[in-house]
């Protein structure tokens, strides 16, 4: 199918709501930019909602995750109050608080989704922490960081025996251990089930009247791409105040209780924040994916939808990339799929363009017509959504318009609008991090994003805003050229699609760009024509892939426009980036001033005189 044809083709139909902008120009080139329409009240806690669906669709599936055996073990609305209500007695005679948090170590679990939601009920903060801190860490020195932060008195995980080196190497003997099951070696632990059936008494009720907007719903946090770990303070007014702002823009993701199923994970605001609390807020339907957009992983996000047909379907580009092949070569796996789907949302990172196109060359081939592809800008500190797309689009790149109740400030920089955000879904600050909360806002209570925001089309603001990459990445050549990186990066995992995962720029003080490409091991094997048993280096090293990527480089070069985005020579990187050493996030981002601060051998190389063995140049002719 040729993308004319799929241009031609109608959209499925989904309801807007409020998409208009308005923008107040002050005398030293700020901006503020509202939507117009009053965000209007919103629960005073969470549990409200919990409560609400228990009483109006008591049956009704909420949560959803397959067992050992395979079939899908289900909670309902009114079996999730009932059970949260258990932990949350529980909690509350543990005497945990503000000072005695909760720790979560494990992945999505049922387990994690009733202990959440019994700490909000009791007014006890919880916060879900990254399992990579616990499993894939070989020193345990953001785990360590963060427990040192929260100083929790319980600790929960699934089970014991994944998270044991973990649990001995920094959980204080004293500290209780709960699991679902599967006890930790050597290491008393208590049952989720005991927390269950605690007999609830009039305290939870007491403790439910005391929560409120302001109370400290969870503490997320941050992957660490600046340094250690900040912990966000997430107050049921942002979580309750999100969830009313999308109701706003995006009316159909209310309209029929939606089904989910996911993989994102809780510890960070995109999976924990705006994906469970849309199924909580709105009455829907949360089946936990157990996989992961992995080689090895994706099978398994593939098998549970060939069963489960989402109604709005969230993830990261390199889910849609991963997720891609198999919807495209299974035409009964698509139409599972596409069969109810209304939409599909994106964030995290940019969609390039052929992904979009083939996204929606399969949907129109299986149904007939163009999918809604959604996409938004927010961090972990506004809880997220701050900005969504409002309306159809037809490229990537959108992020949309500031939702209600959010005021969006474009603020001039070095040519750029850096964008800060101030609303009743903005965190109030760090947790025991006053110096850090105070430095990330502005003197006007703007918090300080760090993206930079360009108009759509400076003559309509109500058609958004386009992401214009971090401020902080940016940097000046030598001869005081500016380099703008994010849409740099972005251009060229387009331009050398399907090979390169993502780059690395560098430049900063020297006469001309270079990169630190992460190829995509899967294609670059293809080109080499090398076995399954082939180690990465092979693969990046071997002619067939080295002659390809000088032949895209050069192609890339020649369409430059300047020093500002010309790659005078590039480096594949076959070694592994380093999540203790803060090069790569959990969630697969790159930390680019990681990754130079700690391969300047790897700089060198490209800027070295004749330049290393492993570099590649492009063409004088380019």
């Amino acid at each position: 199918m040729t993308m004319p044809d799929v241009a031609k083709a109608p959209y499925n139909p989904v309801r807007f709501g409020a998409s208009e902008t308005v923008v107040e120009k002050r005398p030293d080139g700020t901006m503020i930019a509202r939507n117009p329409v009053t965000l209007g009240p919103y629960p005073r806690s969470t549990t409200e909602r919990l409560d609400y669906w228990a009483e109006h669709a008591p049956d009704r599936v909420f949560l959803a995750q397959r067992d050992g055996s395979g079939p899908w073990r289900t909670i309902t609305f009114k079996q999730a109050q009932i059970s949260a209500r258990g932990i949350a007695e529980a909690l509350l005679r543990r005497s945990l608080g503000v000072n005695r948090p909760i720790a979560m170590l494990s992945p999505n679990d049922l387990g994690q989704a009733l202990i959440g939601l019994g700490a909000q009920y009791a007014g006890i903060p919880f916060a879900p922490i990254s399992p990579a801190y616990s499993t894939l860490s070989q020193d345990f020195g953001k785990l360590r960081h963060i427990i040192d932060l929260l100083q929790p008195g319980l600790v929960y995980a699934t089970r014991g025996t994944p998270v044991a080196n973990a649990i001995d190497a920094v959980i204080p003997a004293s500290t209780e251990i709960v699991v679902a099951q599967d006890p930790p070696a050597g290491r008393k632990a208590t049952l989720l089930q005991e927390l269950i059936v605690t007999p609830v008494t009039s305290a939870v009720d007491a403790a439910r009247a005391i929560v409120g907007p302001d109370t400290v719903a969870k503490i997320l946090f941050t992957s660490g791409s600046t340094g250690v770990p900040k912990g966000v303070i997430n107050t049921h007014r942002m979580l309750c105040s999100n969830q009313i702002m999308f109701l706003h823009v995006l009316p159909f993701f209310h309209e029929d209780p939606p089904v989910l199923l996911e993989w994102l994970p809780w510890s960070h605001t995109f999976g924990g924040n705006h994906n469970f609390n849309l199924a909580l807020f709105a009455g829907g339907t949360f089946y936990i994916d157990d996989g992961r957009p992995l080689p090895g992983a994706i099978e398994t996000t593939v098998n549970n939808l060939r069963e489960i047909s989402p109604s709005i379907y969230f993830n990261v580009p390199r889910g849609y990339e991963a997720l891609l092949p198999y919807l495209e070569s299974d035409p009964a796996l698509a139409r599972t799929f596409f069969a109810r789907l209304k939409c599909l949302f994106y964030a995290g990172a940019s969609l390039s363009q052929p992904i979009w196109d083939r996204l929606q060359a399969v949907a129109v081939k299986t149904t007939g017509h163009r999918i809604t592809m959604m996409s938004g800008l927010g961090s972990t500190e506004t809880a997220p959504g701050s900005i969504t797309v409002a309306r159809q689009i037809e490229r990537a790149g959108t992020v949309g318009v500031p939702m209600p109740g959010v005021e969006l400030k474009l603020v001039p920089n070095a040519g750029k609008l850096e964008a800060r955000l101030r609303g009743p879904n903005i965190m109030p600050g760090y947790w025991k991090n006053p110096e850090q909360s105070k430095s990330a806002f502005d003197e006007e209570g703007f918090y300080k994003l760090g993206d930079a925001l360009k108009f759509a089309d400076p003559g309509n603001p109500s058609a958004g805003f386009v992401f214009d990459g971090r401020i902080a990445e940016d940097f000046k050549l030598s001869t005081g050229t500016w380099v703008s990186v994010g849409p740099l990066r972005s251009d060229l995992v387009h331009d050398f699609a399907p090979y390169l995962k993502d780059a690395v720029i560098t430049g900063h003080d020297r006469s001309e760009l270079t990169a630190i490409l992460v190829p995509e091991i899967e294609p670059c094997r293809a080109v080499a024509r090398l076995p399954a048993t082939a180690s990465a280096e092979e693969i990046v090293n071997h002619p067939a892939v080295r002659s390809a990527f000088t032949a895209m480089l050069d192609t890339f070069t020649r369409k430059s426009t300047g020093a500002s985005n010309r790659l005078a020579r590039v480096l594949l990187l076959h070694e592994a980036l380093s999540i203790d050493l803060g090069e790569i996030t959990d969630k697969g981002s790159i930390n680019q001033r990681a990754v130079i601060a700690n391969r300047t051998d790897l700089v060198d190389a490209l800027y070295a005189s004749p330049p290393g063995p492993r570099v590649l140049a492009a063409s004088k002719s380019g």
